[in-house]
């Protein structure tokens, strides 16, 4: 009897079967595998999922054959042989009395698409999203990863999760840049691709490796140790957390005496700004918030009686763009990272007493919004009698300041959604060991205040993600950080540029990684700029050169060093497509001369697949840098018309 997948346990739940004969497990594919999906050409293929404990399955996919037993904990896996671009096909797993099977699979070449909220970015609130609202092209699936977090490795997906074909009805509904990655990829490789969305915005690294990969980085061992702890002991794991990391924000505070009696309820705020925290903080009249990244500290008073004070209680807050730390009546009620996670707090008993009771939120905004958000009506403190009391709509607040440059913002590993490895865990690890050709990453914002480590931590995932998904060559496709916040009129420090420099010095050292540079179609207005097709062409055009071997250059003209000429300096280029050219004159934007002190803008003149720096060879000149700004303006380009991408190097003596 073969039936199709979803009417499996419908199947089971009208037949009876003599117990003797058959335990009521079916067979069944792992949840990444479904109706529609892509699997991936010229390569083994491993599929894998569940049946009776110590049955034997079969697995058959367009004549070809395969064979696993159940483990005990009913786990099965094996392989199909290599099969060329095609279809569609069946692909069927039976234990010889029943079969799940799903329909319309094709082979072609499958991308695992991941990172955090430019990588979620859609494909209908894109800039050119009305032609391709009415797109149908049976060649391209899509199946998109709930969002979801876990302290521990997971076997399946939390939800059952389709796969879909590109049409009208759920086009918009795909990741832009990696639809449009693939739709390139599908056109110029004349196949099927597939690709695996599994983002979140705001999300940190960290959260996106395994703890085998995060071990390799040592500052990171005693949280992931804690989080272990936290598996199997919830309260002790808190405890012990809270303890070891009690004084840690204190790190990122200027005049510490004065931020320790915010805290305090007996603390005067008179003198402090109104806000009501409806939208975030950008949106508010403060035009010193409008452009904010950093930390602001709000403060409210909420009357209870002498019975509601007597209960068990809960706070909400609602949603708090990115990271808080909420104090009641001086007692620490919690912290969360998350710029969506709504704020869930228990209050131990004796936290709040009859009459006034204050209310203490430290926000810290790495990036984009920031600040408590919401609905007023979430902004509540619930007892156990079912009552609530809600939160006033007007609160009073302080900006603090921005972030201490390389300052660590301490969370608890287990939070969500940016704990140690919880990502991985709930939608990484369900979808390994899934046969992939590549995998694209967008992210890099959330870690933008410890740029220097993003390079250590990159590298440290690349090879964590190649082990988990048993491909130790499998290549990775990069988008470096697009422009977005300040533009400067003088050299500053920017914790954006100095992560685009990681970037590209992870991608640099790795043979089988790729960068897609974006500096030129950000918007330094909004941190998610809606122009997606460039962005996924120019990462088709990466594939075209790591993944598929073509002579093309991968990407925008990339420096090869420096030196000196008499007066000036010379940098040489590589990729230039034939030369270099500038766009709207004839310098070069953005080139700066650095002594160990500092930098200054010179004069820039391309020259073939050179820039000459004009008289920039003077004494204690010993770095270059390009572009290094949040949101710096450029022009220059490949005769391709490609941008060249930000750096800092040495010069060669």
């Amino acid at each position: 009897m073969t039936v199709p997948y979803r009417a499996v346990l419908a199947t089971i739940a009208c037949t009876v079967l003599p117990l003797a004969a058959h335990a009521a497990e079916p067979p069944r594919f792992a949840g990444v595998f479904g109706d529609h999906a892509v699997l991936q050409r010229d390569a083994t293929v491993k599929v894998w999922g569940t049946a009776t404990p110590g049955s034997a399955v079969t697995v058959t996919f367009n004549g070809g054959k395969a064979t696993a037993t159940a483990n005990a904990a009913g786990k099965w896996t094996s392989q199909l042989p290599p099969t060329r671009a095609g279809g569609p096909y069946t692909l069927a797993v039976s234990d010889g009395i029943e079969t799940t099977t799903l329909n319309d699979i094709l082979v072609g070449d499958v991308y695992l698409c991941s990172g955090q909220s430019n990588m979620e970015f859609t494909v209908r609130y894109t800039t050119n999203a009305g032609g391709e609202l009415n797109t149908t092209n049976d060649k391209l699936r899509f199946i998109t990863i709930d969002r979801t977090t876990a302290v521990a490795p997971q076997a399946e997906l939390s939800h059952p999760t389709p796969w879909k074909v590109v049409n009208p009805q759920t086009v918009g509904d795909a990741s832009a840049v990696c639809y449009f990655m693939s739709k390139s990829i599908s056109k110029s490789e004349n196949v099927p691709v597939g690709m695996i969305h599994s983002s979140w915005g705001g999300t940190f690294i960290q959260a996106w490796m395994s703890q085998d990969g995060l071990r390799t980085v040592a500052s990171y061992r005693p949280g992931l140790d804690a989080l272990n702890l936290y598996a199997s002991d919830r309260a002790a794991a808190q405890t012990q957390w809270a303890a070891a990391t009690q004084d840690a924000w204190k790190a990122t505070e200027d005049d510490l005496p004065t931020k320790l009696q915010w805290i305090e309820p007996k603390f005067r705020d008179n003198d402090w700004k109104s806000i009501v925290p409806d939208v975030i903080w950008e949106g508010s009249p403060d035009p010193e918030l409008t452009t904010f990244d950093g930390i602001v500290w709000y403060r409210t008073t909420v009357n209870i009686t002498k019975a509601q004070a007597a209960q068990t209680a809960h706070l909400s807050l609602g949603p708090i763009d990115d990271i808080d730390i909420t104090w009641v009546n001086g007692v620490k009620a919690g912290t969360t990272y998350g710029w969506n996670a709504p704020r869930e707090y228990d209050l131990p008993a004796g936290t709040l007493k009859a009459g006034r009771n204050t209310v203490v939120v430290r926000v810290t905004d790495t990036g984009g919004g920031g600040g408590l958000y919401g609905k007023a009506t979430d902004k509540k403190i619930r007892f156990g009698d079912g009552s609530t009391v809600a939160l006033p709509n007007v609160w009073r607040y302080k900006i603090s300041g921005p972030i201490r440059p390389g300052a660590k913002v301490e969370g608890e590993p287990w939070a969500e959604p940016n704990g140690l490895t919880v990502l991985y865990n709930a939608m990484i690890a369900p979808v390994a060991p899934y046969t992939l050709k590549g995998v694209a990453w967008y992210q890099g914002e959330a870690n933008a205040d410890s740029p220097v480590e993003y390079q250590t931590l990159m590298t440290a995932w690349m090879a964590d993600w190649r082990q988990k998904f048993d491909n130790p060559a499998l290549p990775f496709l990069i988008v470096q950080l697009a422009d977005y916040g300040p533009v400067a009129s003088a050299p500053v420090t920017s914790n954006w540029a100095r992560l685009r420099e990681s970037q590209r010095l992870a991608v640099k050292a790795d043979p089988h990684a790729g960068l897609a540079v974006s500096l030129d179609v950000g918007d330094r207005f909004d941190i998610h700029p809606t122009q997606k097709t460039v962005v996924g062409n120019r990462l088709a055009r990466v594939a075209q050169s790591v993944v598929y071997g073509k002579t093309v250059t991968p990407s925008g003209p990339e420096p090869v060093g420096v030196t000196r000429a008499v007066d000036d300096l010379i940098v040489t280029f590589k990729n230039t497509g034939g030369g270099l050219v500038t766009y709207s004159g004839a310098t070069a934007l953005g080139f700066e001369a650095c002594t160990d002190t500092g930098c200054t803008y010179v004069s820039a003149t391309p020259d073939g697949d050179r820039v000459i720096l004009q008289g920039a060879n003077r004494i204690g000149v010993v770095r270059v840098r390009y572009a290094w700004a949040d949101s710096p303006y450029v022009n220059l380009y490949s005769k391709d018309d490609l941008p060249a991408g930000p750096f800092e190097m040495e010069i060669s003596e």
